[in-house]
């Protein structure tokens, strides 16, 4: 882009890689919204985009979405579960070795499933809506 584009913004190149710095500044933060993972058949990109998918992903067996569970509920779309995000707010490299493993292996080892989604500048693991509250305590206490 350049510099006269509206959309020119200013974007940190950094991004950590060292495990142990990463853990250290976790800083995990639940997103308000309850999620659901939903998938529907035969869809492309774009087909609910008015249902603002938080994410989406295509699969062989169709396009799963990641969107509000008032979303999901509004367009009739089935779901297994419901989830809350919790965000960490350390900026992690894409190459970054090890912090996926560490963070589900800690909510395993308590028995909670993660689900997670990475973005460019921070990870976002999904959790059971029910477990939510201790999964953020556990990450809390890991940084």
């Amino acid at each position: 882009m350049s510099p006269s584009s509206p959309f020119a913004y200013v974007v940190s190149n950094f991004s950590e890689t060292d495990l142990a710095t990463l853990i250290r500044n976790l800083e995990p933060k639940t997103l308000p919204e309850t999620y659901v993972f939903c998938s529907v058949e035969n869809a492309n990109y774009g087909t609910l985009a008015h249902a603002s998918p938080l994410a989406s992903f295509a699969e062989a067996e169709g396009l799963t979405l990641v969107l509000t569970r008032e979303s999901a509920d509004e367009e009739g779309l089935a779901y297994e579960g419901t989830f809350r995000c919790i965000s960490l707010q350390v900026h992690s490299s894409l190459e970054a070795v090890g912090l996926t493993a560490a963070v589900t292996g800690e909510l395993a080892a308590h028995d909670i499933s993660a689900n997670v989604i990475a973005g460019y500048h921070h990870d976002h693991i999904f959790v059971p809506s029910r477990q939510a509250e201790s999964a953020l305590r556990l990450l809390e206490t890991m940084s």
